[in-house]
């Protein structure tokens, strides 16, 4: 075989070699011939015209995602910087237009998106921004969509996936949630002081009842056996008067005598001799007596009354 073949020959199978070509699933080919658009393929393996056809480009046919940052001003004069999240595709049947008809999809979907948030959100109060990032997420897909699809591409999604407003406006709503906090918390804690205060007064209330019961049934304990000795005494030949004046006498030994147990007691009774409690008893006898016989004259004395 001539020498001079051998390049014709391997031009040949670098030309055969070169009209094939593969495209990877879920992406789709451009082929032009002759700097014209030919045809679109799929995935899988096919055959072009060496020197005639050339690949244009390729494009993806996955959900893709650009994310955007906004910054804006709401209605309260707060600025705020939104990250929105657009999440598209390029639809199947319409690749020629989105090859053709459109160089930079990222920046014009950015700017339709930077379009209806700066429209939607200065609408808005900061707290209303928060609430609604839904309602602005609607907004900038339903435009988005209406925009996009003459170009090929489908808005699959959008979310407004952060909200940050200015340093100092975070600060000062964490101030004012913490303020509201605070002003929950002292309500709750005048509640419970105001029960147990309320608690307290109904509990002393109930003491001072059982304390008084207590005093009156010590009371009346004590009269009963004070009943008891008089007539004790009197089986043994002594009169109610001298009973009494015993009693009380012998009462008040006992009251010494349980002081003088305490050794820290400041309590003096004045008299405190055996003269003085001797004297003590003649004149409790004398006044008993007296009483005594006052009474029978004021009896006698109402009888004569009656009678005339």
């Amino acid at each position: 075989m001539p020498v001079f073949l051998y390049p014709i020959i391997f031009l040949g199978i670098v030309l055969i070699l070169s009209s094939f070509f593969t495209v990877k699933q879920q992406s789709a080919a451009i082929i032009e011939r002759f700097g014209k658009f030919h045809s679109i393929r799929q995935s899988g393996l096919h055959l072009k015209i060496p020197l005639i056809d050339r690949i244009a480009g390729k494009l993806s046919l996955k959900i893709q995602q650009l994310d955007v940052i906004i910054e804006t001003k709401t209605l309260d004069d707060v600025f705020v910087k939104l990250k929105v999240s657009v999440q598209y595709k390029v639809i199947k049947d319409k690749v020629y237009d989105s090859f053709y008809k459109l160089d930079y999809p990222h920046d014009q979907i950015t700017s339709y998106v930077f379009d209806v948030v700066r429209a939607e959100v200065p609408k808005m109060k900061l707290d209303d921004v928060f609430v609604k990032k839904d309602d602005i997420a609607i907004a900038v897909k339903s435009e988005l969509n209406e925009a996009m699809m003459t170009y090929g591409y489908d808005i699959i999604k959008t979310l407004v996936t952060d909200i940050d407003p200015d340093a100092q406006v975070k600060e000062a709503m964490n101030r004012i949630n913490a303020s509201e906090r605070e002003k929950v918390a002292a309500q709750y804690e005048g509640d419970a002081q105001r029960i147990l205060i309320v608690e307290r007064a109904k509990a002393e209330a109930e003491s001072k009842r059982l304390q008084g019961q207590g005093i009156a049934d010590q009371r009346r304990e004590i009269a009963r056996g004070l009943e008891e000795s008089v007539e004790v005494l009197n089986k043994v030949g002594i009169n109610s008067q001298e009973a009494s004046a015993l009693i009380v006498v012998t009462q008040h030994y006992d009251t010494l005598q349980s002081i003088g147990q305490e050794t820290n007691s400041n309590l003096i009774l004045l008299p405190n001799s055996p003269q003085a409690g001797s004297q003590m008893l003649n004149d409790m006898v004398a006044s008993f007596t007296a009483s005594n016989q006052i009474g029978e004259a004021m009896k006698n004395s109402k009888k004569n009354n009656t009678k005339e």
